[in-house]
């Protein structure tokens, strides 16, 4: 690369610096050369929304990178787009490793390109080291597991970064590996689920039991255990009533202990019936003072901040109304819940966007959770765009499977062998490659 150092020349280097390796100390000594060295260091919001929950805050890794010899200024990197940060300062130099010339980062380059020309700066794309990257990196520490404490931490980190998070369910290690896994390219983005919904309808259903809490919380806390083992997500726990306010505090510290990062329990009394049966079934919503004791209870029992309790609210379930629901929003988040989850069983998500709308309006508004089962054409951005938070998808990975299995042991008792069902199978190869360990 033949470009001689002029005086007073800025160059500009845009890095997440989360995990710094010797291929970005390669671009900063390049750059060096060049000029004086101005950071466009990503913001905490910038990562998450790719989602990549940083492992140092951005206070941190500023701390970090004005310590790097040639650095004379870092500034905040709001997005993947460069645009507004080179306008401001018109860098004689933009550069970065030639990696960026292909795949989703081709057009972030090509704005790059067309942005400078108008004070005639120029791109200057460096080697890529190719033995090593930070992504490569960030999937090495991932293999290597998380702690609970990190993990506990990471749903109020995630809530606060981003515009908001999708959970599914997990009935075992098997479906937890999907969520944790799963990435799907769009448009130069990729979406990922960001954690994990722990069902009590899919774990007590994956064990063949009635969803009536007949699967007692230490045979669940066992599910949940080996869930830890092989995943590092946030996990939301389905605590149904939270039983006594006894029990409740014992389940709360058990899951704080474990990493988990909040329980959601709804606010009925009694045999727990599925909330989508409605009145169809018998079901006793609970009266106020009693839920909010509950949760009272709750809180005191934890011993870190970060831990949540999520009140979920059965009146529109039960047909009570919207006032009711509204009222009983106010007076959970004032007995200390972190965040309200609302419940429909219509089609329409009519009701849900009206709860929405006015519970927008709360001085103390805490997080929103939404489970659109019943109303699931609705679609992510209509529920985000009334100000939910959390969406979560509570039973379509079970739902999914059972279907699937049932097809395939149809199929070998008429066919009396499994040949005709291989077809819908994974290959037996890819399931070994599915769980790190497994020898090939």
């Amino acid at each position: 690369m033949n470009i001689k150092k002029s005086k007073g020349s800025v160059v500009y280097v845009a890095l997440s610096a989360d995990l710094l390796h010797h291929g970005h100390m390669n671009i900063f000594n390049e750059a060096a050369k060049l000029g004086d060295i101005v950071v466009g260091l990503m913001t905490d919001k910038a990562l998450a929304s790719n989602n990549r929950l940083p492992f140092l805050t951005y206070e941190q890794r500023k701390l970090v990178v004005e310590n790097i010899k040639g650095v004379v200024k870092v500034i905040p990197q709001k997005s993947d787009s460069y645009r507004d940060n080179l306008l401001a300062i018109k860098p004689n130099y933009v550069i970065h490793g030639d990696d960026w010339k292909t795949g989703f980062q081709k057009e972030i380059r090509a704005e790059v390109l067309e942005t400078v020309v108008a004070w005639s700066g120029k791109v200057v794309d460096i080697p890529y080291t190719k033995d090593i990257n930070s992504t490569s990196i960030a999937n090495a520490i991932k293999r290597i597991g998380t702690t609970p404490e990190r993990r506990l931490k990471s749903l109020r980190k995630l809530i606060e970064l981003k515009p908001y998070l999708r959970f599914l369910d997990i009935h075992n290690g098997l479906s937890a590996l999907i969520i944790e896994n799963l990435s799907v390219g769009e448009g130069g983005a990729f979406s990922e689920f960001d954690g994990m919904w722990a069902s009590s309808l899919t774990d007590s259903t994956a064990k063949g039991k009635p969803d009536i809490e007949a699967v007692d919380v230490s045979s669940r806390i066992n599910t949940l255990d080996g869930i830890l083992e092989v995943t590092t997500k946030p996990i939301i726990y389905d605590g149904d009533t939270g039983g006594l306010k006894e029990h409740f505090q014992f389940t709360v510290r058990t899951l704080e202990r474990l990493g988990v990062s909040a329980v959601i329990i709804e606010d009925k009394v009694g045999l727990k019936k599925n909330s989508l049966l409605g009145n169809d079934v018998e079901q006793t919503q609970d009266n106020i003072d009693n839920f909010s004791e509950k949760i009272r209870s709750g809180k005191k029992a934890q011993v870190t901040e970060d831990f949540m309790i999520v009140a979920r609210i059965e009146s529109l379930i039960l047909e009570k109304g919207l006032e009711d629901a509204l009222y009983r929003a106010k007076s959970y988040i004032s007995a200390g819940a972190d965040g309200i989850m609302i419940h429909s069983r219509e089609k329409s998500p009519d009701e849900i966007f009206e709860f929405c709308n006015r519970y927008n309006s709360f001085a103390n508004r805490k997080p929103l959770v939404v489970v659109p089962t019943s109303f699931s054409a609705t679609y992510e951005k209509e529920l985000v765009n009334r100000g939910v938070n959390v969406i979560i998808y509570a039973n379509q990975l079970l739902r999914s499977a059972y279907p699937a299995m049932l097809d395939t042991a149809t199929s070998i008792l008429e066919n009396k062998r499994s040949f005709e069902a291989e077809s819908k199978m994974m290959p037996f190869k890819e399931i070994l490659k599915l769980v790190s360990g497994n020898d090939d």
